[in-house]
């Protein structure tokens, strides 16, 4: 008999894989960026399990919504981190800004932070759901680049400047919930240039 590789007896194998909460998550995840209202009953008739496996799997359907939007808000910051590298002056104002341009220009982001502000904002502006704290730990970690690499001058300790860098931003991306208006990336770009200043500017 000759040998194979586990590639391929797993490609010859016929005995279908049992789906697991991996599964769930990027099967959700593309449905997020198709536009797809996410419903977890549908969810788990697609992945052939029953709901009571999947809600063990992924919690509410707000919890799956934050780890999903969490994982695309993670690696956009790394993307556009790696981007601005050579920019002068602090570079989280424009990261910041850049998200939130990210946002609008994704589809399925763009229906959810557009059609459902209100609830996005609930969802991903409060502490007890877990987005917004690990927004405002990412962007510490940030601004602790700028910080060692003397761009930015402040008065203000680490966690304030996060904090303050992160709920700006958030003011200017819900907008069409506050005051009524579109969000609004550059606006929160200027104001964070104001926050961070350093002596490149």
């Amino acid at each position: 008999m000759t040998n194979t590789t586990p590639l391929q007896r797993a490609l010859s194998n016929t005995v279908q894989r049992r789906p697991e909460p991996l599964d769930a998550f990027r099967l959700a995840k593309r449905k997020f960026l198709r536009g797809e209202r996410l419903d977890v009953g549908q969810l788990a008739t697609e992945l052939a399990v029953n709901r009571v496996t999947l809600y063990r799997w992924v919690g509410s359907r707000d919890e799956l919504l934050v780890e999903i939007i969490w994982s695309l808000t993670d690696a956009t910051l790394r993307d556009e981190w790696e981007r601005l590298r050579d920019l002068p002056g602090s570079r989280v104002p424009a990261l910041l800004a850049a998200y939130l341009r990210s946002i609008l220009a994704q589809p399925g982001a763009r229906k959810f932070a557009l059609e459902e502000n209100e609830r996005a904002m609930k969802l991903l502006t409060l502490a007890s759901n877990g987005f917004q704290p690990r927004l405002v730990r990412a962007v510490a970690d940030y601004l602790a680049r700028d910080l060692e690499e003397q761009r930015i001058t402040t008065t203000l300790t680490l966690d304030e400047l996060a904090y303050a860098s992160v709920r700006i931003a958030e003011s200017f991306h819900y907008l069409p919930t506050i005051v009524g208006a579109p969000p609004d990336p550059d606006g929160a770009e200027r104001v964070l240039r104001a926050l961070l200043h350093g002596r490149e500017q």
